[in-house]
């Protein structure tokens, strides 16, 4: 589906009071609002396809509490999302205006009190944001009312693929009207995704706002292959060098994360960490922090690598290479967004390319690798091989078969 862009939200189906409640920096609507309002206003199913920044919570958002103002009857919009930190920031988008048009909304998520939960749900707000593990907790409770959910949106549907939520979506879904009308947005469609969502969606609008699994033009990418123990001091050399005021970093393990977090400091930036084995209140301070600026640098883990937005964020640097092609394009997104310019650069060691080569056949682009003047690679690339010496694998078998300590002992020496 293609079309120009409107000059304002006003030439878009919605009503009047939703306009008005519009944030005012929302002068003008992006592309996925401009293909996806139409058509969810029109009760569509609706698969779209938008780069990371591109503006898809208000694209849904915007016409799902337009609905909801309008009806006549109780009516729930659900939205799932694969993290905390994502139903936060979805809810702080639409809080603001669904305030404005006397609705509510309730954050549903692990991590929080659950009463609390339960007693807004009891208010019957008019929108739901919810995590998948704990809105099916209550499910089972029957702590939500399910025959009043006329709307759902999967948002980072790809992501709630690749995190292993997918069980717990199809059973919430059991659970729901199947009349409800059905939204999936995502920023990359692997296969899976598209294994999944086969019987979900009634003949869809299919929406492509970018080009699938592409990367937001405004992003110069800068991959540098280094030494595997190098990344530490490149980092910091790195952050020095450019004064950034501002770097999210993104590792693969919660304990790098904390040792790393712990050079950064010692070098002299200030630094904190972020992942899953952190408090919920600490996890929203420690942001909160970043986001004033009280830290320059941010090391999280791929919790964040959807569901975290910092306005005006210079850079975002891979300390290594994720495993998974869809992770690197929402790491690299969290940079560049609404139309601004962004840096995201990734530290490549040799044991790592296979992954920067997934990367580059999804993406569809070259990626060169860079080497750094002050780290020259000594590493050398893997051959496969084993380093053992064959003599050593068979002693090793020798010994595995080994059954009684009289085996272990010395023969004789013959003289």
């Amino acid at each position: 589906m293609s079309l120009s862009t409107p000059n304002t939200f006003s030439t878009l189906p919605l009503s009047p009071a939703v306009v008005a409640a519009l944030p005012v920096q929302c002068q003008a609507p992006t592309s996925i609002q401009s293909l996806a309002i139409p058509a969810i206003s029109a009760r569509k199913d609706v698969l779209a396809i938008a780069q990371t920044g591109s503006g898809k919570t208000l694209a849904y958002g915007l016409p799902l509490l337009d609905s909801a103002q309008a009806s006549d009857s109780p009516t729930c919009k659900l939205v799932l999302v694969p993290t905390r930190e994502l139903a936060t920031q979805v809810n702080e988008a639409l809080l603001p205006i669904a305030t404005a048009l006397y609705l509510s909304t309730v954050v549903i998520c692990g991590g929080v009190e659950k009463e609390s939960q339960v007693e807004r749900l009891l208010t019957k707000p008019q929108l739901v944001i919810a995590t998948p593990g704990r809105l099916k907790e209550l499910l089972k409770e029957g702590a939500i009312e399910t025959s009043t959910i006329d709307s759902v949106v999967l948002d980072e549907a790809d992501r709630l693929v690749d995190m292993g939520f997918w069980p717990d979506v199809e059973n919430i879904l059991a659970a729901i009207p199947t009349s409800r009308q059905m939204m999936l947005f995502s920023a990359t469609l692997p296969e899976e995704l598209e294994a999944s969502m086969k019987g979900l969606l009634n003949s869809p609008a299919t929406i492509f706002a970018s080009a699938t699994n592409s990367m937001v033009k405004q992003i110069e990418e800068r991959l540098y292959l280094v030494n595997k123990g190098s990344k530490a001091n490149v980092l910091i050399d790195q952050i020095k060098q450019q004064d950034w005021p501002q770097v999210l970093v993104f590792i693969s393990a919660r304990d790098n994360a904390d040792a790393l977090c712990k050079k950064l400091n010692k070098a002299g930036i200030t630094s904190a960490a972020l992942h899953g084995d952190k408090a919920q209140s600490e996890r929203e301070q420690t942001l909160a922090a970043f986001k004033d600026k009280q830290v320059q640098v941010l090391i999280a883990t791929d919790l964040l690598a959807r569901g975290i937005h910092i306005d005006h964020l210079p850079v975002v640097i891979n300390f290594d290479v994720p495993l998974s092609p869809a992770v690197y394009v929402h790491r690299v997104g969290r940079t560049a967004r609404a139309g601004e310019q962004g840096l995201a650069i990734t530290l490549v060691c040799h044991a790592e390319t296979n992954y920067l080569q997934a990367i580059r056949n999804m993406i569809k682009r070259e990626l060169p690798l860079h080497e750094l003047e002050a780290f020259p690679v000594t590493d050398k690339p893997s051959t496969g091989g084993s380093k053992r010496a064959p003599r050593d694998k068979q002693a090793n078998r020798r010994t595995s078969q080994k059954s009684s300590i009289k085996q272990f002992k010395s023969k004789p020496t013959r003289r």
